[in-house]
């Protein structure tokens, strides 16, 4: 088995257009909108351009010539966009500090009237005392003073009552929301996997156990000429593909493993208690699935439609860090694409 190595990263950059002329196609293309270079609009045109994502792509177009931020950032919240996430956190926050602060000024509204009702009381208390020969007529209009604030105090403790438990029901349902886009935030769109996030959230953590990260292997994984066939046939077609092979991943791992699709073309699995001997085989399992089971249906009778993958094997042993752990996977995947005759490498082996 060829030994990866950090040479393997000039196919991989041959094989994929640069990232500057990607960002360079992105800032011209917002430029000519007069969008305002944001990092969520990067994230929102990147994901419409280069993501090709049709669906997000013809409502921007449907934004007109000069789009408003308000309403790019109603589609970036529609998409769950990452970049969006914590918008939709801001958002909340402010609302929610708007009610506490309209909560604060009806109680001290209410403690108002409170207080003007226990002075009028005080005042009365001391007239009737102090007069033995008041009139009837004098009590009962001080009665019937007492009757109306008494009526205005319950008047206000009723609305605050009634507009507080509006606020509660808004607040939980603020919290849905925001509970919604924190699990947005870390799972695929596309798939319904967890995202690079979690990926990088769920290898932090298992460098931070008691135990460590050693028995661990991280297996990542590239759908071979990926860009070809979504250009060929279509996003739709090529989405359809990403599922199928989500749920072959999903299908291949256990309960306290981890998968996750970490780019337009790529899956990472994280397999605890193994070695590189068994994680190599783990990865040529996933390979010969990949190959048999997973066609490409097309409607060119020379093209078969036969789907293959190049697979990057790292161990956690050989990595002191978590950023060192997928470092290691990705010069293995990229010594992999490298050499189509060995598509599973190991880091190191």
């Amino acid at each position: 088995m060829q030994n990866a190595s950090a040479n393997a990263l000039v196919p991989r950059e041959a094989a994929r257009p640069a990232p500057m002329a990607d960002i360079q196609k992105i800032a011209q293309h917002m430029a000519r909108l007069n969008v305002a270079a944001l990092p969520r609009n990067y994230e929102l045109f990147h994901e419409a351009i280069v993501g090709l994502n049709a669906g997000l792509a013809q409502d921007i177009a449907a934004l007109g010539s000069q789009p408003q931020q308000p309403m790019l950032d109603e589609l970036g919240l529609k998409y769950r966009l990452v970049g969006h996430c914590g918008l939709a956190g801001e958002t909340s926050r402010n609302e929610a500090s708007r009610m506490l602060r309209d909560v604060a000024e009806r109680l001290a509204e209410g403690l108002k009237h409170k207080n003007a009702f226990a002075r009028a009381c005080g005042t009365i208390l001391k007239s009737v005392s102090g007069q033995d020969d008041q009139s009837l007529a004098a009590f009962l209009s001080e009665v019937d003073y007492l009757t109306a604030s008494l009526s205005t105090v319950l008047a206000v403790e009723t609305d605050i009552s009634a507009k507080l438990q509006d606020d509660i029901k808004t607040l939980e349902t603020l919290e849905r929301g925001i509970s919604a886009m924190q699990s947005a935030a870390i799972a695929d769109r596309i798939t319904g996997l967890p995202n690079r996030i979690a990926l990088n959230r769920t290898i932090a953590d298992l460098y931070k156990r008691e135990e460590g990260a050693a028995g661990s292997a991280l297996i990542m994984v590239d759908i071979d000429n990926f860009t070809d066939l979504n250009d060929k046939y279509g996003t739709q077609a090529g989405n359809k593909l990403l599922k199928k092979f989500a749920g072959l991943f999903s299908k291949s791992v256990k309960k306290n493993d981890f998968v996750a699709r970490t780019e337009a073309d790529e899956f990472a699995l994280l397999f605890s208690n193994v070695g590189m001997q068994n994680a190599i085989a783990i990865a040529e399992r996933l390979r010969a699935s990949v190959e048999d089971n997973l066609v490409f249906a097309t409607s060119d009778k020379a093209d078969p439609g036969r789907l293959t993958i190049s697979i990057g094997v790292a161990l956690s042993t050989d990595a002191a860090t978590p950023g060192q752990l997928q470092a290691n996977a990705r010069v293995a995947l990229l010594a992999a694409q490298s050499n189509p005759r060995l598509p599973v490498q190991a880091f190191g082996r």
